[in-house]
């Protein structure tokens, strides 16, 4: 299997993630939905790093959903899996018509995340996993926060860990506790591959504005999303206390 020479100190933080919330059970077998971006392939890697010495046992599926945008090439996800030999599987969709054509959806991130998320619960499913991973990490976190708080004026962000009821499946964020910057150097220093995301509503999202904001508010106050994080931690927003329907 592949190596990963700079590798550490994204798999330290996804070690500790793992730990602290229990993400992990001896017999877990876990997609890992790759949308073709840094952040989900990253995970893959420290996924499939974290499984050679983990002392629970669990297998990894790498699943894809194509939105139906043309001419996007897949195949270095692909390679990317088998070279870490994890089976890989791609579920075409039409959801950019759907969403673009006959929806015409003016902010079409929120429908399309629903949707994609559904699709990438029922290929897990179908693959027999119990436990689906995204790439979330630490300023997706700190962005949702922000996301909520402005725009639907509630206290929450991501949960490391989400049991779905309706679809009998465990989401986990392996990555939490990952700023960016890792993830930027990881992927500099390491052949992973990264597909650009054809989408048009890609770089002029609310959350990209959010992001924007983060950044100079942290000029600053350095040190602030990592309060923010803290605070999440501390106020107990990482805590379900109830089964999630989706």
């Amino acid at each position: 299997m592949r190596d990963f020479p700079k590798i550490r100190h994204i798999l330290s933080y996804t070690r500790r993630a793992v730990d602290d919330y229990n993400m992990i059970s001896d017999g877990d077998r876990i997609a890992v939905g790759l949308s073709g971006g840094k952040d989900s392939a990253t995970l893959l890697a420290a996924l499939a790093s974290l499984r050679r010495f983990y002392p629970n046992r669990f297998e990894l599926y790498g699943v894809t959903i194509s939105m139906g945008f043309p001419d996007v090439d897949y195949k270095p996800l692909e390679d990317f899996c088998e070279s870490l030999e994890v089976p890989f599987t791609l579920k075409e969709t039409q959801l950019a018509h759907v969403i673009f054509d006959v929806r015409k959806e003016n902010n079409p991130c929120s429908l399309c995340a629903k949707m994609r998320r559904g699709i990438l619960h029922d290929a897990a499913k179908e693959l027999g996993c119990n436990k689906v991973a995204l790439g979330h990490h630490f300023d997706d976190t700190v962005e949702t926060f922000m996301l909520n708080l402005f725009h639907e004026g509630r206290i929450g962000a991501f949960l490391p860990v989400t049991y779905m009821s309706r679809k009998d499946i465990t989401v986990i964020r392996p990555l939490i506790y990952v700023p960016e910057k890792e993830i930027r150097y990881f992927t500099s220093k390491n052949d992973v591959p990264v597909i650009k995301n054809p989408c048009p509503a890609d770089g002029e999202t609310e959350r990209e504005s959010v992001k924007q904001l983060l950044r100079e508010l942290e000029k600053e106050h350095k040190g602030l999303k990592h309060r923010i994080f803290g605070a999440l931690e501390k106020s107990g927003a990482f805590v379900q206390t109830e089964p999630y329907d989706n």
